[in-house]
């Protein structure tokens, strides 16, 4: 740990998604339109919380926890990547990079914590219901909510701090539409053995074991749902769990598969696949994860109400 970076290389090319001349400005629009949208629902899901006293609850202290980080989740790696499509050649300076890299998984990681403390809270609310108020209140929601940002913040770190110890002499162009991990390794002129291996354990090994204790709450919960002697209380607890899952799917299905495997797909799948959990995700999450909650709904409608009122 004690050896000092010695890189030549100042700035680096941003390669982009890869794309035809012709698809250069559909492209441009359809993603700036994702941004938008991104942007809209997300910020709209907070306004609903923070508005509206009937949802001060720990599912939606974590929900509005879940649309901050979709913002910057998306901020951090979209306008950059916009700019691709209309300049030759997009560069980014080194520590600009050091920057979109910490931030990248430092929001990333707290996201993935954060989907596992809500199963959790999910848990409680269905499997616990008597003694939900007491393992999950506001009190503890917020501990919660302090514990998985420390964690995202330190977990990040690590691999920022490894990655650009590591000297970089050129070449320069990253194959990939924004600094992360692996593409930066490959540009490493040093042995980064050991760094692959901490990807492994640490990003893709963290995300499965998230993953599996999601999965394992889902299990207790889909169990106590099939109890249920109402069927039209088994839809609606079964409805929201599925929106919830869909989520959860989306989101950690694609760090796994990269991240246990660094090198080992093609790169173009590779941001195929980085596409679709740092930007479409986001994006969704506000309709499929939220929008759908008929207590976010009615909330909509009075906030709606008021403003007519006035």
């Amino acid at each position: 740990m004690g050896r000092v970076n010695v890189s030549s290389v100042t700035e680096f090319v941003l390669i982009g998604i890869p794309h035809s001349e012709l698809m250069r400005i559909p492209l441009l629009i359809l993603l700036s339109l994702v941004y938008f949208c991104t942007l809209f629902g997300n910020i709209l899901l907070i306004l609903v919380v923070k508005g509206d006293p009937h949802l001060h609850k720990p599912m939606y202290l974590f929900l509005l926890n879940l649309s901050f980080l979709d913002i910057w989740l998306s901020t951090v790696t979209l306008p950059k990547m916009l700019t691709t499509f209309v300049q030759d050649e997009t560069t980014i300076s080194f520590h600009g990079c050091i920057s979109q890299l910490y931030f990248f998984h430092f929001f990333g990681s707290t996201e993935c914590f954060l989907y596992t403390v809500m199963a959790y809270d999910r848990f409680l609310a269905i499997c616990r219901p008597l003694h939900y108020p007491n393992f999950m209140n506001l009190k503890v929601c917020r501990h919660f909510a302090a514990g998985i940002w420390f964690t995202g913040s330190l977990h990040s770190m690590i691999h920022t701090t490894l990655t650009f110890r590591l000297p970089f002499c050129g070449p320069n162009r990253i194959d990939y539409f924004f600094c992360d991990v692996i593409p930066m390794l490959k540009l490493a002129c040093a042995d980064t053995t050991l760094n692959k291996a901490i990807i492994i354990t640490n990003i893709g090994a963290v995300a499965l074991i998230c993953f599996i204790m999601i999965l394992i709450s889902y299990a207790h919960i889909i169990s106590t749902i099939l109890k249920i002697k109402s069927s039209e209380g088994r839809r609606k607890t079964f409805s929201t769990c599925a929106s919830h899952m869909i989520s959860v799917f989306c989101y950690y299905g694609p760090p796994v598969l990269i991240y246990l495997s660094p090198n080992s797909m093609d790169f173009v799948i590779e941001e195929s696949i980085a596409v679709f959990y740092t930007l479409i995700t986001p994006m969704l999450n506000p309709i499929i994860y939220s929008l759908r909650n008929n207590e976010v709904k009615t909330s909509l409608r009075r906030m709606k109400w008021d403003k007519l009122e006035r």
